[in-house]
């Protein structure tokens, strides 16, 4: 008898995220960074410059793992270490030129002159870059 009745399943269509705007997020906030649920640590904004708006650097760790990541500007390469400048000026030069495809995005860059920011990834007191991305923040 309890087989003669099948209920389907359905929700409101409610999102488990909502967009929100940079100037609203805060310290100790929470925010999602590709697809992970992060809580704010650092927070910082920029002026507007003459090409367009403010700049936000955000520093998240992901709540789960504890994972914190971090964007650097490229500055070059030395005998297979990057050297590497955060938002504050602080240069690095203990990082190593990553393997594959990301290592060669870098290479070229260097090669080409291209400002590029690289994502780098702390966890477990180990540091590696995983990303690349254009720089945008800076004025041309």
């Amino acid at each position: 008898m309890a087989d003669e009745f099948d209920f389907g399943e359905g929700d409101a269509g409610a999102s488990e995220t909502f967009p929100m705007q940079c100037s609203a997020l805060r310290k100790n906030g929470f925010v999602m960074i590709k697809g992970r649920p992060c809580k704010i640590v650092e927070m910082s904004t920029s002026k507007t410059g003459k090409h367009g708006h403010a700049k936000v650097h955000m520093v998240a760790l992901d709540i789960f793992y504890a994972k914190e990541r971090k964007d650097y500007q490229l500055l070059d390469i030395d005998d297979g270490f990057l050297s590497l400048m955060d938002d504050s000026g602080n240069t690095r030069d203990d990082l190593r030129v990553p393997e594959g495809e990301i290592g060669d995005e870098i290479k070229v860059a260097i090669a080409e002159s291209r400002d590029i920011l690289c994502t780098v990834l702390s966890a477990c007191g180990e540091e590696s870059v995983i990303a690349t991305k254009v720089n945008t923040a800076v004025d041309k």
